[in-house]
C-alpha cells in the first residue's frame, strides 16, 4: 500500500508527502484563492502520466541498447466542461533527439510497451480518456514522425 498525506499549508496551498519522503506543493490560481506557487492537481496527474510513461521507455531502450542525446515528453489533456471535469481526451508526444542512429522500430515498440504493458497511470486514464501517442524522432538527417497505436 503506498500513503500519501496531503497538509493545507495556507489558502488553497497544501504540501503533498509521500512515503518516499518527497514533498510536493500543490496550489491554485490566485482568482481562485491560490497564490499560484505549485501545479494543479489535475496538472499532476498529466505530470504523473508523462513519469511513468518517460520512466518506462528510457528504460526498455537502454535493454535495446538504443542510444540518444535528448529525451521529452509533451501531455496535453482535454477536460470536460462540466463537473466532475475529468480528462476525456490525452495526448502524449515523445520527442527524442539523437546524433546517431535511433532506430524507429525500436522506439514505436518501447512506447507500445510502456503504454499498453507498463505504465499504470495510463492503464488508469484509459478508463476515463482517450489516449493517442506519437513520437518525434530528430536526427542530423531530419525528422521521423509516427504514430503509436
Amino acid at each position: 500500500m503506498i500513503t500519501v498525506q496531503l497538509r493545507q499549508t495556507e489558502g488553497m496551498q497544501f504540501v503533498a508527502t509521500a512515503d518516499s519522503g518527497h514533498q510536493v506543493i500543490l496550489d491554485t490560481s490566485r482568482e481562485k484563492g491560490g497564490q499560484d506557487s505549485g501545479p494543479r492537481p489535475m496538472e499532476l496527474l498529466l505530470i504523473a502520466l508523462a513519469g511513468c510513461t518517460a520512466m518506462d521507455v528510457v528504460a526498455i531502450l537502454k535493454k535495446f541498447r538504443q542510444k540518444y542525446d535528448r529525451f521529452e515528453i509533451q501531455v496535453s489533456g482535454e477536460r470536460r466542461e462540466t463537473h466532475p471535469r475529468v480528462y476525456t481526451r490525452i495526448e502524449l508526444l515523445y520527442r527524442f533527439e539523437a546524433s546517431g542512429e535511433l532506430r524507429e522500430d525500436r522506439v514505436r515498440r518501447a512506447i507500445e510497451l510502456s503504454r499498453h504493458q507498463f505504465c499504470s497511470a495510463s492503464a488508469m486514464l484509459e478508463k476515463v480518456a482517450e489516449i493517442t501517442a506519437r513520437y518525434e524522432i530528430h536526427t542530423p538527417t531530419g525528422v521521423v514522425e509516427g504514430v503509436v497505436d
